[in-house]
């Protein structure tokens, strides 16, 4: 945000002010004592583990020169004191958002069941061709990171996009009021969440709030490979541009589709993108057949927004991983290639990254899969473990590790040569002791688990 006075932070966040309403306030908005800047303004959230609260006092030490906080403390700056921080800082987010889009700042936001924050980061590069970008550092998906991502609009931002997930009904159209869309984007409806929905149609309805809340004159962005996204069609009125990795779809003010797929070494895809009678070569640097998706609804966005399509390929094609522990491969001076996709898993994204292993297999290597638990799957969780160790198996994978309470049934559907592991610690040994060079190994789980550590400490073997 541009710097303020603690005075107009009060208004915008329904605070009452304690202290000095001239005080300068910003750039920076944080929530993390230990990422304070000079000037910003504190967010003291109390959360599960900590409270912010208790941190305050840090924060001012290392230079915040306001707090919001629910109580009022003995600190030597303004402090805005609202009932709730958590509302409060949805407030500021969603003051400093409708700043921007007064100003002609373009919304958007996405959601799907998986590759939301894949897609995220390809489509921030791909506005980032015409026009300043703020897009969530990571997997900002919720109602922190939403208003928080908000909070970096500047008068020189053109773009903001919102990565919004849902654990509940309403959940997305309470991230819409903080931040309304003019591009609606659907990645996909799978079965990440299935505990908390109860079934993958109320997934759908839910993801479908998103569409619901972009105006007549912005644009939905929606899968046509997906019966349940393209549904979605009859619940806006907005003008629909239509992705497809299998060909022109059918319906769309804009259509935009992918021909001639194939991919690299390293499984990173090359397609020829079609945009009606448009066309231009991509090459990915980012690795999955899953990508191809992603990468279309990226450009699906950029031409929306009155990109040429030339300039939307050249923008995919060096476009990066942004975020940690997605997908990102690192070989090691022994010749092992270490799969890190270990941010977090359902049975959709789990199937895509073992189908990606399946391609990586190099001449004279092997395969292995270090597995952990996909959370909140309810009363799935026993059917999908299975179904996900039986793929494993199908695709020729030929170790499997696994972690976590839901280890017997990854074993059921692999078969007894299942490697149990019953921590990570121990994963990291038996995954060493087995793996030698060209062999690949991909980690994966829900982010519960942290298996990224796993991954990571495999990345830095040297193969002695």
């Amino acid at each position: 945000m541009r710097a303020h006075d603690s005075g107009r932070l009060a208004a915008l966040t329904g605070a009452r002010l304690v202290g000095d309403a001239g005080a300068s306030v910003g750039p920076d908005v944080v929530i993390d004592s230990r990422a304070v800047t000079p000037g910003c303004l504190f967010v003291a959230l109390p959360g599960e583990h900590a409270d912010g609260h208790d941190f305050a006092d840090r924060a001012v030490a290392a230079g915040a020169a306001a707090v919001l906080v629910a109580r009022e403390l003995e600190l030597p700056v303004p402090q805005l004191v609202v009932p709730d921080v958590g509302a409060g800082l949805a407030a500021l987010g969603s003051a400093i958002a409708a700043e921007g889009t007064a100003a002609g700042m373009v919304t958007i936001g996405i959601t799907g069941s998986s590759g939301k924050t894949s897609t995220k980061d390809l489509v921030a590069q791909v506005l980032g061709v015409a026009g300043e970008t703020v897009a969530p550092v990571g997997s900002f998906n919720n109602e922190i990171g939403v208003p928080l991502t908000a909070t970096r609009v500047t008068p020189d931002t053109r773009f903001l996009v919102s990565e919004m997930g849902a654990r509940g009904q309403g959940h997305i159209t309470w991230l819409c009021e903080i931040v309304p869309p003019q591009v609606g984007v659907v990645i996909n409806v799978g079965h990440a969440h299935l505990g908390e929905f109860g079934s993958v149609e109320a997934i759908a309805q839910a993801k479908g709030e998103l569409v619901e809340a972009v105006s007549a004159d912005g644009w939905a962005v929606l899968n046509a490979d997906d019966p349940l996204v393209t549904a979605m069609r009859s619940r806006t009125t907005a003008r629909t541009a239509a992705f497809s990795t299998s060909g022109e779809p059918s319906w769309g003010e804009e259509r935009v589709w992918a021909s001639g797929v194939t991919a690299d070494a390293l499984q990173r895809p090359a397609f020829t993108l079609h945009a009606g009678a448009a066309r231009a070569p991509v090459q990915l640097l980012v690795s999955g057949a899953h990508q191809v998706g992603n990468a279309l609804a990226a450009a699906a966005v950029g031409l929306s927004q009155g990109i040429p399509v030339d300039d939307v390929a050249a923008a995919l094609s060096t476009a990066t991983a942004r975020s940690h522990w997605r997908m990102e491969l690192t070989e090691r001076a022994d010749g092992v290639l270490v799969v890190n996709d270990a941010y977090n898993a359902n049975p959709d994204s789990m199937t895509a990254a073992l189908r990606t292993l399946a391609s990586l297999r190099r001449p004279g290597g092997r395969l292995l899969a270090v597995l952990g638990d996909m959370l909140e799957l309810g009363s799935d969780a026993p059917a999908e473990h299975r179904a996900t160790g039986t793929l494993a198996a199908e695709l020729g994978v030929d170790a499997l590790i696994v972690i976590g309470a839901h280890s017997p049934d990854f074993a059921a559907g692999y078969g007894p040569a299942t490697m149990f592991a019953p921590s990570r610690e121990i994963a990291v040994e038996a995954a060493s002791a087995w793996l030698r060079p060209a062999d690949v190994v991909l980690v994966k789980a829900s982010r519960g688990l942290a298996l990224e550590t796993v991954a990571e400490q495999l990345s830095a073997e040297d193969g002695r």
